[in-house]
């Protein structure tokens, strides 16, 4: 029985990325030529040939459960975001894929987006949570208006929208699609104020400074961050939350020069995470630890020119962070590699970012490539290094192989 009914060039990379392979690693795998896997990639809406439909099929069949998993994920994508049209493929996941949703609540699908998300990127789960929103929450949510009026069952609805609408958000974001994410932001920031839940709504005021950082918009970061704060003020300690508003504080006042103010939060900010809450966090609240915090702190001593101290915060990402968080530890790399350069190490640097290439070639982030194309940049003055020389070309190999994905995941 056939997994897929017609494999098109996009699918059976989509294959590949599922694996973590290189085009030359796939091709020896799959005993086909690199330059048919190429033509796939050059041809992503032709179907392939009968005879590589049944080696696809066949290599699908060897694949360790949790690569199929994540296969079936990248598919299931894929089609949510492809309109129906005669290019699009027929394809019906026959093994694995009987429900990309999750069959139990709200949160416990949150809790599975949030450990794929880890993992894959949330470019490559964007389009599954929408539609979960979509099918699943907003019929409920529609019926859930009427019985507002001292139903806590009623409002609870809007909490997990909030919270999932939110996730969307960050989605967004990590798939390059800033200007979707401040909607679902926006949404979300609404939903968690009809469902009351304060830690949320402060948690979704924290996710807006963030983009508003990306975004170039310090000013209005501080204006997020303060206004969470205050969603806050009157409440018992909320350690987690209230150190990432803090933080969020502090990348601002360092964009805007004011770097005495700026270390003064970030060192409040430890302290506060440091303390123990006097009541349970949210289901809905992601949480903000020693490696969040030293993510935020790394930023904001780059930008005030402590170099030296940013790169011990920089190496204590990589120390929290599990080898299983896979853009968690690609965007520390990333950071302690920004450092290196800045120090006058650029050779460092391109060590560090070495490990970031070989580490996310499956990851479907484009957040993750932004930076890449970002770090490209910052090396270039140093091209005379033959490491250095040596590396941007690398670089800029694996820019062009993976453009086709941060072209999809970013297109609105």
């Amino acid at each position: 029985m056939a997994v897929v009914d017609r494999w098109n060039g996009r699918i059976a990379c989509l294959l590949q990325m599922a694996a973590g392979m290189t085009v030359e690693g796939f091709a020896g795998w799959l005993g086909v030529a690199p330059r048919t896997v190429a033509y796939w990639r050059s041809r992503p809406y032709a179907y392939v040939s009968a005879t590589n439909q049944e080696i696809l099929n066949s290599a699908y069949e060897l694949l360790h459960p949790t690569v199929r998993s994540r296969f079936t994920q990248l598919v299931a994508d894929y089609l949510a975001t492809t309109p129906a049209s005669a290019d699009r493929p027929a394809v019906s996941l026959l093994q694995g894929a009987d429900n990309p949703f999750p069959a139990a609540s709200d949160l416990a699908a949150m809790n599975g987006f949030r450990a794929a998300d880890q993992k894959v990127g949330g470019g490559h789960l964007y389009a599954t949570v929408v539609s979960y929103l979509r099918a699943e929450v907003a019929p409920r949510l529609f019926g859930a208006s009427e019985d507002l009026a001292g139903h806590q069952d009623g409002r609870s609805i809007f909490t997990a929208a909030a919270g999932l609408t939110e996730m969307a958000g960050w989605m967004a974001h990590d798939a390059g699609r800033d200007t979707v994410a401040l909607q679902h932001f926006t949404r979300a920031l609404d939903l968690a104020k009809l469902g009351g839940d304060i830690q949320l709504t402060a948690h979704v005021f924290a996710s807006m400074s963030h983009l508003s950082h990306h975004l170039g918009e310090p000013a209005q970061a501080i204006r997020h961050a303060a206004a969470g704060r205050a969603a806050l003020a009157g409440r018992t300690r909320l350690p987690e939350i209230e150190a990432r508003l803090l933080a969020m504080q502090a990348r601002g006042l360092a964009a805007l020069d004011q770097a005495d103010a700026s270390i003064r939060l970030l060192h409040q900010a430890e302290a506060t995470l440091g303390q123990s809450a006097d009541e349970a966090p949210s289901a809905w609240v992601s949480g903000f630890d020693e490696g969040a915090l030293a993510n935020e702190a790394t930023r904001c001593l780059q930008i005030v020119g402590d170099l030296s101290e940013a790169e011990r915060q920089a190496e204590r990402i990589l120390v929290l962070r599990p080898s299983d968080r896979t853009r968690s530890r690609a965007i520390g790399q990333l950071l302690l590699a920004g450092v290196l350069v800045a120090q006058g190490r650029p050779d460092e640097a391109c060590a560090a970012a070495h490990q970031v290439l070989d580490s996310t070639r499956s990851l479907g982030s484009g957040f993750v490539i932004s930076q890449l194309r970002d770090l490209r940049q910052t090396l270039e003055p140093h091209r005379d290094s033959p490491s250095v020389a040596e590396f941007l070309n690398c670089l800029d190999h694996e820019l062009r192989e993976r453009m086709w994905l941060y072209q999809w995941l970013s297109k609105e």
